[in-house]
């Protein structure tokens, strides 16, 4: 279980996310800033296929190391792209660089080097949309990720394990997600089990309780149970998060707890490092 098979075009891997899009994700997200749960992890997740694709774009174009999804769980369970892509689930990175739902114009202050800041526009590629409606379906959103996972590695059984990203504000709505976690880990390649980290979006303002190695810390039993339900980082993930400055162990978990809006970008920086791309 190394976690080090070369990641090619011949041998890529998946990463999917899951996201919930239930009524509460409208609400506020902890931190000074005041942005709704759901925009912030929309936009976060925006800007890491982005950047995703800039990281695997050579001459010829974006190369197909990876194959993502976005699952949408509230209302509905399913795709959650927008545009072209919309009810598609694994699809090639090439494919998504090239079908953005569309190109916003965003607006930021910079540094003018002056001392002073300078506003500057930016395009801004969006394939997943902020929803906020329904309940949580957890088990249902885990147990569709077990299938797509089972599907990948039936096609590609010597790739890097596939990572599933689960990034939820609430408890789950149709039963103890524990059981449909647990299926989860046990698909494995034959360079390791599938990875399942999770990351509780906060609106609480509380201090974050980022990348444990137990759960003596957190505060009830929901909490413990997202954190069981969390592999634990690969090696070099942990040495990438000890990088950042994050205490690790060999039993830190790929878990986050009353994530604010910086927790949110650094869980899928973190949660998405793979090996080398050849």
């Amino acid at each position: 279980m190394t976690y080090a098979a070369e990641i090619s075009r011949s041998n890529p891997t998946c990463f999917l996310f899951l996201v919930d899009q239930s009524a509460s994700m409208g609400d506020p997200i902890g931190g000074e800033v005041p942005q709704r749960k759901a925009d912030v992890v929309a936009d976060a997740i925006n800007r890491l296929l982005t950047e995703l694709s800039v990281k695997c774009a050579k001459e010829e174009g974006v190369r197909d190391y990876f194959h993502v999804a976005v699952i949408g769980y509230g209302h509905a369970v399913g795709s959650a792209f927008t545009g072209t892509l919309a009810g598609r689930d694994l699809v090639p990175l090439s494919e998504v660089a090239e079908n953005p739902a569309r190109v916003e114009e965003r607006r930021k202050k910079v540094p003018d080097g002056a001392g002073g800041l300078v506003e500057t526009a930016s395009s801004f590629p969006v394939w997943l949309d902020p929803v906020a409606n329904g309940g949580t379906p957890m088990c249902r959103a885990l147990s569709y990720a077990e299938s797509l996972v089972s599907r990948w590695l039936a096609e590609h059984p010597g790739c890097f394990p596939p990572i599933v990203l689960n990034l939820t504000d609430g408890e789950s709505t149709d039963g103890d997600p524990t059981a449909a976690a647990s299926t989860i880990p046990l698909q494995v390649s034959t360079d390791g089990s599938v990875l399942l980290f999770n990351l509780h979006v906060s609106g609480a303002g509380a201090s974050p309780t980022t990348f444990p190695d137990s759960d003596a810390s957190l505060p009830d039993a929901y909490s413990r149970t997202l954190f069981g339900m969390s592999s634990p980082l690969p090696p070099h993930m942990r040495s990438y998060a000890a990088q950042q400055g994050f205490g690790t162990s060999d039993a830190t978990r790929g878990f986050v707890y009353n994530a604010d809006i910086a927790s949110v970008v650094q869980f899928l920086d973190i949660g998405t490092r793979a090996t080398d791309l050849r």
